[in-house]
């Protein structure tokens, strides 16, 4: 007997959820240090004017796909049109591979916010703290199990009891305490510096690169082209305002992005300057960041509320990556919703392991010259992801017309306020942005360019 497809309760329950799939690491981690490379104030400008022409168009896209067919994506797109049937099984791929590994740097998050409650911030300050701990075994592994069954638990419990109820108390705390970060870092002394740094333009550091930077950061910080939102769309009710909820989901993800960065730069601007923040990089937060806790006094406390305000975001995102992969498990193998988890919990545990223990154990071991944890998130994000929003655009675009969106977005007689901007941003502008996302990064990828 099938069982009987869950939905949201509410259409705030839907956007909180929604929401706390968007806002994750990408805002928290990768945000930042992308800020802190491309000339921070021209970086965040480039990332707004996206996230409201770009960002909006394919969130919207992929949420009414989700809703008019009720389906998740591996059997959304066939229903849609039969020669598209691949993108369905490419966007389940996407988060199947993402989890494992997110959930590793889950654990990574997890280990810290323990470090700096326990009294530790001094130790997670030093110079090889970091690299020493990834590079050894047992305890990332313990961290990431931990991390993962986490997730897995609000997965079972589903959408009304899980997803949305865990969304809703997550939410407004990570909210609370990246407001109160960001005022303690306004009150450090010489934090203007960094907070102009940060927030306004200059236009002589604006190129092709910073472009490319924000686009990308953009489509990997929404959930584009992950399944997620087709996922979430699917169970989203007929009476809701898709365009209301979208700009709040849109909202949401980019002011806490932006929030995150004011959180970040200012403080290492102050210690390291500007070109101390351009040569972080990835390790802007793992490494860096406990060097600016251990300098502020009460700094335990300041590195443990970030650190838990982290994994409240790796949280909420893992659970979206997570819930897409078993969404789609139930929908083409006809499983129960318990047997989909633990298939998925299984794949997970195989694939999470060797990105575990490719920085230390099994780091002799590459794939095209990268780590375990590297290639895959190269595979996802470089590849799978850009082909399967360039597919979407295609899809709707071009072979259904954008009608058939549109319909799904005003047929309870909504407005429809960007809608010129949506059909040219759909038929136009976004299948040449994820052309010029799939070529930068590979080619950047290789070191043929440099990023």
């Amino acid at each position: 007997m099938k069982e009987k497809r869950s939905s949201f309760t509410s259409s705030i329950g839907f956007v909180m959820a929604a929401a706390g799939s968007a806002i994750g690491l990408g805002n928290l981690w990768r945000f930042p240090y992308l800020a802190a490379q491309h000339g921070g104030g021209i970086f965040i400008l480039v990332y707004v004017v996206l996230a409201l022409t770009f960002g909006f168009t394919m969130l919207m896209t992929e949420i009414a796909i989700g809703r008019k067919t009720k389906l998740s994506s591996i059997v959304a797109y066939k229903k849609l049109d039969k020669r598209f049937g691949f993108l369905g099984y490419l966007a389940f791929l996407v988060p199947l591979i993402i989890l494992p590994y997110y959930s590793v740097i889950g654990g990574w998050v997890l280990k810290y916010m323990v470090v700096f409650f326990t009294g530790k911030g001094g130790a997670a300050a030093d110079d090889g703290f970091f690299s020493a701990y990834v590079g050894s075994t047992v305890s990332p592994l313990i961290y990431f199990l931990i991390f993962f069954i986490a997730t897995m638990l609000v997965i079972i419990c589903g959408v009304e009891k899980g997803i949305e109820r865990a969304s809703r108390f997550l939410m407004p705390v990570l909210f609370v305490i990246t407001v109160g970060v960001c005022i303690y870092i306004m009150t450090i002394p010489g934090s203007a510096e960094g907070i102009k740094y940060y927030l306004l333009p200059d236009f002589s550091k604006f190129s092709l690169k910073t472009v490319c930077a924000a686009m990308g950061q953009l489509f990997f910080s929404m959930s584009i082209a992950m399944g997620i939102m087709v996922s979430y769309g699917s169970y989203v009710k007929d009476d809701v305002n898709l365009s209301k909820a979208v700009n709040h989901i849109e909202i949401y993800d980019t002011l806490i992005a932006l929030l995150a960065g004011f959180m970040i730069i200012p403080a290492v601007y102050m210690f390291s300057g500007e070109e101390g923040l351009k040569s972080s990089g990835v390790g802007l937060m793992f490494m860096t960041l406990p060097k600016v806790f251990d300098s502020m006094p009460m700094g335990n406390i300041v590195g443990a509320c970030f650190f838990v305000l982290v994994l409240v975001a790796a949280l909420t995102s893992s659970i979206s990556i997570m819930e897409a992969t078993v969404s789609m498990a139930m929908d083409r193998f006809k499983l129960s919703r318990n047997k989909a988890a633990i298939l998925i919990f299984v794949i997970s545990i195989v694939l999470g392991i060797p990105s575990s223990l490719g920085n230390g154990a099994w780091s002799h071991i590459k794939l095209i010259g990268m780590d375990f944890l590297t290639f895959f998130d190269f595979v996802t994000n470089s590849v799978l992801m850009p082909v399967v929003a360039f597919g979407t655009c295609i899809l709707v675009g071009w072979c259904l017309g954008t009608k058939v969106i549109e319909d799904e977005i005003t047929k309870n007689g909504e407005k429809f306020s960007r809608l010129a901007i949506f059909r040219v941003m759909l038929k136009y502008i976004a299948p040449v942005c994820m052309v010029v996302i799939l070529l930068f990064y590979t080619l950047s990828q290789f070191g043929i360019i440099s990023v």
